[in-house]
């Protein structure tokens, strides 16, 4: 049976007080569109359409070729704007699954039993409802003597009788395609100039088709989000649910109320992740690290047994039993091999720091390739940027840099080399040398012989 789904993203939002439209707005790193799109994706077969209002062409960008596109204008209500996928459907589908991008929560495989119910359902169409003391301005379920549901009626035309009825129109329906169409075709228009999409309930109840209802036993699948206030709901919601989820495969996360994890991060098993962590993007991270307190790492790689403390990590990449910080920065193009050492408040962009090297305290190293087993002092700077160029900075294996070194870029140091403290370096250095002073001189050739 082919189901196709019609997510609602036509609204502009306007109490969200935002140039952004609201579907737009992220969640634990995502629009929240993107959650709706993933959940109705998932319980249909066919590719899902997209209600949109005249002023979404930034909705149009994001999606791509994810879902085709319909536009309502004018704004008329929500029967108004599925019926506006109608030309597309119309004997394209079988069932039409219902939904609204403004509610991100909704989990697939409630969308899936949803659609299931209705396979189940010899009447047209299945909603979705909850039991909540908080109507949050959802429209009520009306049933009849014999438990069947006989209307949904919008809050602001409820009676004093019905408001105090608890159990909600959640805002998610599939319908049998064929029937939907011509019962969008007789709902009346409202009071306010629009056309409501429950209408459909009475319309089959008139008929004498039974409508049939799935109770959700989750209160938090059904936040809609209208104002800030509930964007900062779901995004607890949401949060606590990523983080349960990387909690039960392994992750130990010591306060779950103060640890930011999007969606997209992977975690390995026996990794520690500590309070006021952030972890975005597409951020990997190995098992049996220890991360934070305090650190943000987004779209980084980070491999087994790394111990990183109050560091910021952009797009860069930290192979197994790197040490970082604290007061760590790791810029985009960073890549610190295995068994690195950096120390607190330095800074690497654009840099691969070798196997085994150490990079002392307040160091500064620009797009520089670094060997293995080298020791960079603490305050040493690579002069990367003329004004105009940024220039690479090369250093041999076990080299030995100075405290407070100037590496003034374009510059090789060779192998085995060593400059002394303070040495400001503006030429290449070979192997086995030692240079000291302002400029960097030669002082001596070192042993060669080595074990």
């Amino acid at each position: 049976m082919r189901v196709t789904a019609v997510l609602l993203a036509a609204g502009q939002g306007t109490r969200m007080k935002s140039k952004l439209l609201k579907v737009l707005h992220p969640i634990c790193g995502k629009p929240m569109l993107a959650y709706a799109l993933a959940a109705v994706t998932s319980a249909s077969t066919e590719k899902p359409v997209v209600v949109v209002g005249k002023d979404g062409d930034a909705v149009k960008a994001f999606l791509g070729d994810s879902a085709t596109c319909v536009v309502q204008d004018p704004p008329l209500g929500t029967g108004h704007a599925v019926q506006q996928a109608e030309a597309g459907l119309r004997d394209k589908t079988e069932l039409v699954l219902v939904a609204y991008a403004d509610m991100p929560l909704l989990r697939p495989e409630t969308l899936r039993r949803l659609v299931d119910e209705q396979v189940k359902n010899p009447g047209p169409m299945t909603i979705l409802t909850v039991n909540a003391p908080d109507p949050r301005g959802f429209g009520r379920v009306i049933r009849g003597s014999d438990g069947h549901v006989q209307a949904i009626v919008e809050e602001a035309a409820a009676t004093p009788q019905q408001l105090s009825i608890q159990e909600l129109n959640a805002g998610a329906y599939c319908f049998s395609a064929d029937w939907l169409w011509q019962a969008l075709g007789r709902v009346l228009l409202s009071r306010k100039g629009e056309y409501y999409l429950t209408d459909t309930v009475e319309l089959a109840v008139k008929a004498g088709l039974p409508v049939q209802a799935l109770v959700s036993d989750d209160l938090t699948e059904t936040i809609g989000i209208n104002t800030r206030v509930h964007l900062a709901e779901a995004e607890a919601v949401m949060r606590a649910r990523i983080n349960r989820a990387h909690m039960l495969a392994g992750v130990t996360i010591v306060n779950p109320a103060a640890t930011y994890i999007d969606p997209e991060v992977t975690i390995g098993a026996d990794t520690v992740i500590w309070p006021n962590t952030y972890l975005r993007g597409k951020t990997v991270i190995g098992s049996g690290c220890t991360i934070g307190p305090n650190t943000i790492a987004e779209d980084t790689s980070i491999a087994d047994n790394c111990e990183i403390l109050a560091a910021v990590m952009d797009r860069a990449i930290v192979e197994e039993n790197v040490s970082i910080g604290p007061f760590a920065r790791l810029r985009k193009g960073a890549h610190l091999c295995k068994g690195v050492h950096m120390g607190n408040f330095g800074e690497v962009k654009d840099s691969t720091l070798g196997p085994g090297t150490k990079m002392g305290h307040f160091s500064y190293i620009g797009n520089a390739t670094i060997g293995p087993d080298v020791n960079i002092g603490a305050g040493t700077i690579t002069c990367n940027y003329d004004g105009v160029h940024k220039n690479p900075t090369e250093i041999g294996e076990g080299t030995f840099i100075g405290s407070d070194t100037m590496l003034v870029a374009p510059v090789k140091i060779g192998a085995h080399a060593k400059t002394g403290a303070g040495a400001v370096v503006t030429k290449d250095v070979e192997d086995n040398t030692l240079v000291v002073g302002v400029p960097a001189r030669l002082i001596r050739k070192l042993n060669e012989e080595r074990k």
